[in-house]
């Protein structure tokens, strides 16, 4: 049966989800996609779960995402030799490339020379996620002189921010090299770039990836706010990874920014996924805040085209209970009038080329015959990406002969991914279809189709056909459109 949600499910796997019989409920309970977290777990812990998931999957007959989401240049102070230390605000706190010295309360080693490369006097350090705060008074190649302006506890390997700086660093460490490897040789879905800074960091990944997955930017450095519209040119989709952002920037800009992401992925076609500590509360408690649930409708209202549970389905006590949550407040969001108010409000005209005209025409047409569902048949996933940019009220069957473009296009607003055989004319195209959307109990006899595709099929971002269907029972009339 059709899903009723537009807006799409990620879900963490981890410790609290890596069993068959919870990854299974996890899908049944709303999840569209899976999230591998390479920070956490080894090599063999994520094989496992993404054998489970592709078990599941044929199990089921639905087609799961898989994203990769690669850990990136986490920067960390080093070790001190007494224990955590106590840092005084107004005190001098002194930090060098001296790795084999333990810090103190006065210095601690901070192993990046890509740091003092890059750091001015006057520039800010965060440590700790923001609970420490110093700013730089004099500095070197390989020191910094600081100031405490927020003191606090600091201990072992806490993570290190620099806000407003563009550090000269890939976003791709040797681990992520291999981690990136390794999840390609399974066939993931997705790679999402950790700490993206500017375009040159996806390009760089994708003359890796060679087309084998989908690139997700995550966008949580302010430098890769000021470089927006060059990120959003070069990838494939994009996350909104509010907690490092929410560190590296006052959390009242946080909501603007979001927005800010959300409409321009939107204006694009570019999935946007918008992600931390959506449910939180529920990674201890089996109800959500108020707030919390508020933060996932404010999401949808926005036309997101995904939510993401991090802990709360990877570590948390309640991680079947947190993807229902999030589904029911997707749908109760999505059945509100003003819902498709927001959305038709914030919908902005499509470009000036044949995929988008037909995208458009699609959804005109829909909107005027009252259809009962938009079919793209697709070989890239290019013609429902069109459709759904264009948030049109009817459902989207994304029908393709590729697994791989089925399983992208499980994150994607309003589609419905469908597995099928690959056919070799227009007039076999249509009767799959149909026959799908009756199958599916997308439409009835009587009702109408609206269909996009490319031609010749097969060919990658060649969306130019509008064909319209009616739904008989045996054989549908057909004519061009």
């Amino acid at each position: 049966m059709p899903r009723p949600c537009n807006a799409k499910i990620v879900a963490t796997l981890g410790p609290a989800s890596a069993d068959r019989a919870t990854i299974e409920a996890l899908v049944r309970a709303g999840a569209d996609v899976f999230r591998l977290n390479f920070s956490h777990g080894t090599h063999a812990d994520h094989r496992q779960r993404l054998e489970l998931i592709r078990s599941i999957e044929a199990d089921l007959g639905h087609p799961i995402g898989v994203l990769l989401d690669l850990q990136g240049p986490k920067l960390r102070v080093g070790t001190f030799a007494h224990g955590p230390v106590t840092l005084v605000e107004g005190a001098p706190f002194r930090l060098d490339l001296d790795r084999a010295t333990p810090g103190d309360a006065t210095r601690a080693p901070l192993p990046h020379p890509e740091i003092f490369a890059a750091l001015q006097p006057g520039a800010e350090l965060l440590l700790d996620d923001g609970r420490l705060r110093l700013v730089v008074e004099r500095c070197g190649p390989d020191f910094a002189e600081t100031r405490v302006l927020n003191g606090g506890p600091l201990s072992d390997r806490k993570g290190v921010n620099v806000p407003g700086v563009v550090l000269p660093l890939s976003a791709l460490t040797a681990k992520d090299r291999a981690d990136l490897d390794f999840g390609l040789s399974l066939g993931v879905d997705w790679i999402a770039l950790s700490f993206v800074q500017r375009a040159a960091d996806i390009e760089e990944v994708k003359a890796i990836v060679q087309g084998r997955a989908g690139i997700v930017a995550k966008l949580e450095k302010p430098a890769a706010i000021h470089s927006l519209d060059a990120i959003l040119d070069v990838t494939d989709a994009v996350m909104v990874a509010r907690g490092d952002l929410g560190v590296e920037m006052p959390a009242e800009q946080v909501p603007a920014i979001q927005k800010r992401i959300v409409r321009a992925c939107r204006q694009r076609g570019l999935p946007v996924i918008v992600a931390t500590q959506m449910l939180e509360s529920m990674v201890s408690a089996p109800v959500p805040t108020r707030a919390e649930a508020s933060d996932v409708a404010t999401a949808i209202y926005d036309g997101a085209d995904a939510v993401m549970l991090s802990a709360e389905s990877a570590s948390g006590r309640y991680p079947v209970a947190s993807v229902a949550m999030m589904d029911r407040i997707i749908a109760r969001t999505e059945a509100d009038p003003q819902y498709r108010e927001a959305i038709d409000a914030s919908h902005t005209p499509p470009a000036a080329n044949t995929a988008d005209a037909i995208g458009w025409a699609a959804r005109s047409v829909a909107g005027l015959l009252d259809v009962a569902a938009l079919v793209a048949y697709t070989s890239s996933g290019s013609s429902a990406l069109r459709m759904a940019r264009e948030r049109p009220r009817a459902s989207i069957l994304g029908i393709t002969p590729r697994a791989s473009t089925a399983r992208r296009l499980s994150l994607v607003w309003g589609v419905m991914p469908v597995l099928s055989p690959d056919v070799p004319d227009v007039d076999r195209m249509t009767r799959l279809a149909v026959d799908t959307a009756k199958r599916l109990g997308f439409a009835e006899p009587g009702q109408t189709l609206v269909i996009a595709a490319g031609l010749p099929f097969g060919t990658p971002g060649s969306t130019n056909l509008l064909r319209i269907a009616q739904v008989d029972g045996d054989s549908p009339n057909a004519p061009n459109c």
